[in-house]
C-alpha cells in the first residue's frame, strides 16, 4: 500500500518520485461509472491548473499550444459528461465519450492521440457497468497500441509514449500480482512520472520537437507531462470519492 498521492501540479524534472508508504481508506473496489466520471473531472482540473506550465514546456520545443489545447479539450469533456440528458451507462461509455470530445475539440497531434487513447480504452471496456484491475490493464494496453499506431512512436522518442508505456506496464504488472485497482493506479502514476522525467535528456525523434535536433535535449516533453497528469489523476481518484464540481 501507499500514501496519498502528492499534488500533480507542475510536474518537472526536479521533483523527487513519490515514496512507498500507505494509503488510508484506499478505493480498491472495481471501477464504476462514478469513478470514471471523477477521473475525468480530476484530469480536467489538473490540465486547467497546469495550463501555463504545459505552455512553457511546449514553447521550448513545440508550438506553445499544448497547455491551451489540453485545458480546452478536457473542459469540453467535462461539459459533455455533465449533460444530464446524456448520462453514460457504463465505464466504457464515459471514456469513449471523452475520447470523442478530445478528437473533435483539440487540434494538432494532441487531439487524435489523447482522444484515440481514451476511445480505445472505452471501446476495450465495452458496456460493463464495473471493471476490475485486470480488465482495466487490458484496456490500457489497447489504448497504448492505438497511440503507437497513430503516432508511430516508441519509448525513447521523447513523446507521450515515454510516460504512457511504462505506466501501462506498471499497472498491468501490479494487477497481475493481485494488487487492487488503487495500488495498481499508483504504480502506473509513479511509472508515468518517472518516464516523463526521463524525457529531459532525450533528443526528440518524433513530432515538432524533432525539428530541433540536439536543441531538444534538456527539455521535458509536454505530452509526457500531460500523460503523467492523466495517470496521477487516476491514482488520486482511486484513493476515495471524487469531488465533482
Amino acid at each position: 500500500m501507499r500514501k496519498p498521492a502528492k499534488t500533480i501540479d507542475n510536474l518537472s524534472s526536479s521533483a523527487p518520485p513519490t515514496p512507498e508508504s500507505a494509503i488510508p481508506n484506499a478505493r480498491g473496489e472495481p471501477v464504476d461509472v462514478s469513478l470514471a466520471l471523477d477521473w475525468m473531472q480530476n484530469i480536467t482540473s489538473a490540465m486547467s491548473r497546469n495550463e501555463e506550465h504545459l505552455t512553457r514546456l511546449d514553447s521550448a520545443i513545440g508550438d506553445g499550444d499544448h497547455g491551451a489545447n489540453m485545458a480546452r479539450g478536457f473542459t469540453a469533456v467535462r461539459d459533455r459528461l455533465d449533460d444530464p440528458s446524456k448520462a453514460p451507462a457504463s465505464v466504457g461509455e464515459v471514456l469513449t465519450t471523452a475520447g470523442n470530445s478530445l478528437v473533435s475539440v483539440v487540434g494538432g497531434a494532441s487531439g487524435p492521440l489523447f482522444g484515440g487513447a481514451f476511445r480505445a480504452l472505452g471501446e476495450s471496456l465495452g458496456t460493463s457497468a464495473e471493471v476490475d484491475a485486470p480488465q482495466f490493464a487490458t484496456a490500457l494496453a489497447a489504448a497504448l497500441a492505438k497511440v503507437q499506431q497513430l503516432g508511430a512512436a516508441v519509448p525513447g522518442d521523447k513523446t507521450m509514449i515515454d510516460a504512457y508505456s511504462p505506466a501501462v506496464d506498471a499497472f498491468r504488472d501490479a494487477a497481475r500480482s493481485g494488487a487492487d485497482f488503487c495500488t495498481s493506479a499508483h504504480s502506473a502514476a509513479d511509472a508515468a512520472e518517472a518516464g516523463m522525467r526521463a524525457t529531459v535528456p532525450l533528443q526528440a525523434r518524433k513530432g515538432r520537437a524533432s525539428y530541433l535536433g540536439l536543441r531538444s535535449i534538456g527539455h521535458q516533453d509536454p505530452g509526457a507531462t500531460s500523460t503523467a497528469y492523466v495517470f496521477h489523476a487516476l491514482a488520486e481518484t482511486a484513493e476515495g470519492p471524487g469531488r465533482r464540481q
